[in-house]
């Protein structure tokens, strides 16, 4: 089943055209890696799905509704962590929670269950009084996934969760995410590859505002391995070590970043 359904999507700021026509479908449970270079259009796109942007054509659908029909509707099935998580660092843990889950309409009777569920789930139970300001960046970004799924949205939007996190901090964050897929869908945007590679099934990357693979992860190292392997040097090619995402990621870019290079000199 659906719940995610993006139909040509464009996104125009005067002259520039940050996102252009872009579809996709995102079915129920997956984890999506979204990739692309800074300045490609994903956080435009981001935001559009959250209906936090307005499209300049196109339709979104979340769970079946239009999100021109039924904002207010859809901001109850999704959830998001922007780059910066969005927290008020005076508050402590439970304070914060408890705002969220209010401002998120989780009913009074409610509350107290979710914010159990969410400090069990991101393991914040014994951090819980300690103010927002005293924690470390990890326990933030826990603590930004939590408001993010409070109100146990369908569809789960990530931009750079990990970023600034140091390697320990990462793995927790990872595990947390990748413990969502029984409960919801989640799309995943980071620069940082081998984590999409441990978590996510599918990847979507968009370069200069455009969809330029969808593809599932196993399905795009697998082909491209096989393409090597038709070539003048088949044996070679055969003996070599599979691709990861970061080659396919350059090897998408590299003309690009070659061009540039030349023109500059």
């Amino acid at each position: 089943m659906s719940i995610l359904t993006v139909e040509h999507i464009s996104k125009n700021f005067g002259a520039l055209q940050a996102v252009d026509d872009i579809s996709f479908e995102i079915n129920q449970g997956d984890i999506v890696g979204f990739l692309g270079k800074n300045g490609a259009g994903k956080t435009t796109l981001m935001r559009m799905i959250t209906s936090f942007l307005a499209t300049s054509s196109g339709k979104i659908f979340i769970d079946g509704d239009d999100i021109t029909k039924h904002s207010l509707t859809i901001r109850q099935k999704i959830g998001y962590l922007p780059e910066t998580p969005p927290l008020y660092t005076n508050m402590t843990v439970l304070q914060y929670l408890k705002f969220a889950a209010e401002i998120k309409g989780v009913s009074s009777k409610k509350q107290a269950i979710q914010i159990a569920k969410v400090l069990e789930e991101c393991h914040l139970e014994h951090v819980k009084f300690k103010s927002i300001s005293t924690l470390s960046k990890g326990y933030k970004q826990r603590v930004g996934i939590a408001q993010a799924i409070i109100h146990e949205p369908k569809l789960l939007i990530l931009d750079e969760p990990t970023s600034g996190l140091d390697p320990m901090q990462i793995q927790q964050v990872l595990a947390l995410i990748n413990n969502q897929r029984e409960q919801r869908t989640v799309l995943m945007s980071t620069h940082t590859l081998p984590e999409i590679e441990k978590i996510a099934q599918r990847i979507l990357m968009i370069k200069s505002g455009q969809l330029v693979i969808d593809e599932s992860l196993d399905t795009l190292l697998t082909r491209r391995i096989i393409t090597e392997s038709t070539g003048s040097s088949e044996i070679q090619s055969s003996q070599s070590k599979p691709l990861t995402l970061e080659q396919v990621f350059i090897d998408y870019h590299q003309d690009q970043s070659q061009t540039q290079k030349v023109s500059s000199n």
